[in-house]
């Protein structure tokens, strides 16, 4: 008996591992999180034979009471979500937390995450950042947590839906509109783009609803004063005559703000 929590690809389908593929092949049941997903994913590597049956929110609890019998009976379950990994702002902690409790041995199959892909294409890589999964709908839910958030000195990374992100992007403007921030849309994908800049640009550059998946990551409190200062600096080397992009590499190496967007931002 054994069940497998398995990190699946966040966009492109050959992001996977071999021991993802070998845990899939050999799993009697894999739990999805939407069945038409996964065999997409299955079909994509020529894997056949394992019963899907669907495991998302609105039947974890359910799920969960169905499979542990069937763990203790000594079947092999492998658990995925449609992105990323389960139990990740995704369900599945409900299962893992149960099989624990009975002694089921649970082994984690680490793989493609949306967050860690989203600080470095964002240009925010750090020792220390914080996620806070899916935004708050209401208006003043998001707001209390742009409060909380203000004085946060590291980066922040959350998912937001298509839909509601120029809606969210024009809150954080308000109340912060030189707050560095990262729209990171459809990563891996065919058409992977990555905006930067102050939440003001930002939000005016989505002011309707994109398509696809959505990663935000915010910069670091006080980060825009820092990248406000650098752009000052850039300015002032080309008035004296220095050219724009190697008073870009110069600034860029001293302080840590990106020489691409120096140079952008100073055209």
């Amino acid at each position: 008996m054994s069940l497998a929590v398995c990190a699946t690809p966040i966009g492109n389908l050959d992001d996977v591992t071999l021991r993802l593929l070998e845990e899939l092949r050999s799993a009697e049941v894999i739990l999805c999180e939407d069945t038409r997903h996964t065999r997409v994913l299955l079909g994509r590597h020529g894997i056949s034979g394992a019963k899907l049956l669907s495991y998302h929110e609105h039947n974890e609890a359910k799920r969960t009471a169905e499979l542990l019998p069937r763990l203790l009976a000594g079947e092999r379950v492998a658990l995925v979500s449609d992105a990323g990994m389960p139990g990740i702002s995704d369900p599945g902690g409900r299962l893992v937390g149960a099989a624990l409790e009975h002694g089921v041995p649970v082994t984690v199959l680490p793989g493609p995450s949306a967050v860690d892909t989203a600080l470095v294409a964002g240009g925010f890589a750090a020792d220390r950042y914080q996620f806070v999964g899916f935004l708050p709908r209401g208006a003043g839910a998001l707001a209390a947590l742009w409060r909380e958030l203000a004085g946060w000195p590291y980066p922040v990374v959350a998912f937001e839906s298509p839909q509601r992100l120029p809606a969210t992007l024009r809150s954080l403007a308000a109340v912060q509109p030189g707050r560095e921030v990262a729209v990171c849309r459809e990563l891996t994908k065919k058409f992977e783009e990555v905006v930067r800049g102050p939440a003001a640009e930002v939000s005016a550059r989505f002011s309707e609803a994109p398509k696809g998946e959505i990663t935000l990551v915010l910069g670091p409190a006080g980060e825009e004063r820092d990248v406000a200062v650098a752009l000052e600096v850039v300015a002032e080397l080309v008035a004296a005559g220095v050219p724009r992009r190697q008073a870009a590499d110069v600034v860029s190496r001293l302080t840590g703000v990106s020489r691409n967007e120096l140079y952008r931002r100073t055209l």
